[in-house]
């Protein structure tokens, strides 16, 4: 999950202190909305988010210091009424709203901003988000003068470090409910595995509009657990869920098609599908095909076999353009324009084959121990874009004789396999970008961290590239000139273009389905695309405040 940004402005809100509430309270005539999630969530601790279903839950429940606009990309207040960064970007000073409580309505205090903050750190919890702060060796200090006054001391310069709090839900230090005591617009009311959560409205969240009416409009979320793509988009069809974040250009088009004014593309989004070879010592895959993996030659035969063009036109029905590399043009001010689409040439990737010592034999490719090249990809059940992919894949590969075979998972055991078995040979999946620039790419590039698919959590880095790759992904965190930072950050995306850890395929559009019953919808390039102002989404204009 990625953010960038030099510019913000605080946007004025309404405050009033709110009087502490049960939540089971909770009531305004706002209505529930209705969607999916395509998986189980994974945790509810929002410092151990690492997929998709528990990013929403922690988007919709979770209290930050400050918020980054999906729309405007600039900074907005949270629990955080100021800030100041100092020290060249090794403190920040939050003043903090007086008169907050959690959903169970326990005191918030700088006490809570602390804990949540050592929390995040501690390595012994490998938190993927607390990676993002990771800029130096050596411990972070908390100092809570008062009540509402919080300063953040880290041992190194940390590049953009306010927007990194926009991922930073605030745990409760002293709630007996752990966390699910939230500081959000809603709250886990309910959750049976395998069928639904309902999130019910927070009564002591602390926004109110420009009216002075009490924030979220909605009284409830249901989030129905739904892998199935189709049956996804036929409730939707119907009206039994209100929309869908993210929709496939045949979902898109089908929407189009049969519910006017529910589909949505807001351009090229910053959200890569990729693919990428498990490298990882402890994996059980054969020596052999390791050896493959670990070839930047073999790596980038492949990128070159597989024509994303016709990926792009015949998957994603021209809504989706072939990636550069590790970041979507629409990136405007990171992306490395320097960087060239790799063309489709299956002569050039036999030619890098063949420094490896790989030839044909009767249309079959041999490595030079005699083993026929032959790899299975694994991806998510159900997600017929990527199964679409994953069959092009084939039939490109094909061609200069490499036999794919493509395994669909439900996505806990998709999840289980590259995060802790590492009982698959190649993945092809996509990840969120939840903001500009490299400020939260640390939890990927880093050799050291546990989403650095293709071989996390890496002692030392195991390759020279990698460790170039560290020393500049810590140059531009610590470093506040943007130049010298998008310098260092161009030099990424090269390495990463050469050595091809990610094999780039698409940069599909933003694209969703909204029912036209649901207002104030402004759908954006960041995720999550429909619901990023949760608090402000109502189910009819009385609600609303129109």
């Amino acid at each position: 999950m990625i953010r960038r940004a030099f510019v913000f402005f605080a946007l004025a809100l309404v405050f009033r202190g709110p009087t502490p509430v049960s939540a089971e309270s909770a009531g305004q005539s706002g209505g529930e909305l209705r969607f999916c999630l395509r998986g189980e969530p994974k945790t509810f601790n929002p410092l151990l988010v690492e997929e998709d279903a528990s990013e929403t839950v922690r988007y919709l429940t979770g209290g930050v210091l400050i918020r980054l606009n999906r729309q405007t990309q600039a900074l907005e207040p949270g629990l955080a009424v100021s800030w100041k960064v100092s020290d060249e970007g090794r403190k920040i000073s939050f003043r903090l709203r007086s008169g907050l409580h959690f959903s169970d309505g326990t005191p918030f205090t700088s006490e809570d901003v602390a804990y949540t903050v050592k929390a995040l750190m501690d390595p012994q919890l490998h938190s993927p988000t607390g990676d993002s702060f990771r800029s130096g060796d050596g411990q972070v200090v908390v100092h809570t003068p008062s009540a509402d006054a919080v300063i953040v001391i880290f041992p190194a310069p940390v590049a953009g470090l306010e927007r990194l709090f926009d991922q930073v839900a605030i745990l409760s230090a002293h709630s007996p409910k752990k966390e699910m005591a939230v500081l959000g617009p809603f709250y886990v009311a309910d959750y049976k595995a395998g069928a639904y959560l309902q999130l019910n409205r927070n009564p002591n969240y602390w926004k109110h509009d420009e009216r002075g009416r009490s924030l979220p409009y909605l009284d409830s979320i249901r989030l129905d657990i739904q892998q199935n793509r189709d049956a996804e988009m036929l409730r939707f069809l119907r009206g039994e869920i209100d929309l869908i974040d993210t929709v496939d250009a045949e979902y898109f088009n089908r929407a189009q098609s049969e519910q006017a004014g529910s589909a949505h593309d807001a351009g090229v989004s910053l959200d890569p599908e990729q693919l990428w070879f498990n490298q990882t010592a402890k994996s059980p895959i054969a020596a052999y095909k390791r050896a493959w993996f670990r070839s930047t030659n073999f790596r980038v035969a492949i990128w070159e076999a597989v024509n994303r063009d016709d990926m792009a036109r015949l998957v994603y029905r021209g809504r989706a353009q072939a990636a550069v590399g590790m970041l979507s043009p629409a990136d405007k001010f990171w992306f490395n324009s320097s960087l060239e689409t790799r063309p489709y040439d299956p002569q050039s990737a036999l030619r890098l084959l063949a420094q490896d010592g790989f030839h044909q034999q009767n249309g079959q490719l041999i490595d030079r121990d005699g083993h026929a090249v032959e790899f299975s990809v694994v991806t998510g059940a159900g997600n017929k874009t990527r199964e679409r992919m994953a069959t092009m894949m084939q039939e490109d590969l094909s061609k200069i004789g490499i036999k794919l075979n493509v395994v669909t998972l439900d996505f806990p055991s998709l999840i289980e396999r590259i995060t802790r078995t590492f009982d698959y040979e190649a993945c092809l999946l996509g990840l969120t970008n939840m903001t500009l620039g490299p400020d939260a790419q640390m939890n990927v590039w880093l050799s050291s961290a546990e989403n650095h698919q293709w071989n996390p959590s890496q002692k030392q880095p195991e390759t020279a590239w990698e460790a170039e790759i560290d020393r500049l992904m810590r140059a531009q965190a610590s470093s506040l000139d943007p130049k010298k930072r998008k310098v260092a950050f161009d030099r990424v995306q090269q390495i990463a273009w050469e050595q091809a850890p990610f094999i780039y395929l698409v940069n599909r559009h933003a694209l969703s389905a909204v029912s036209p019953k649901l207002h104030n919808v402004q759908p954006a390039v960041l995720q999550p695309y429909v619901y990023w102002n949760i608090d402000r989404l109502a189910r009819n204009t009385e609600s609303a405040g129109k």
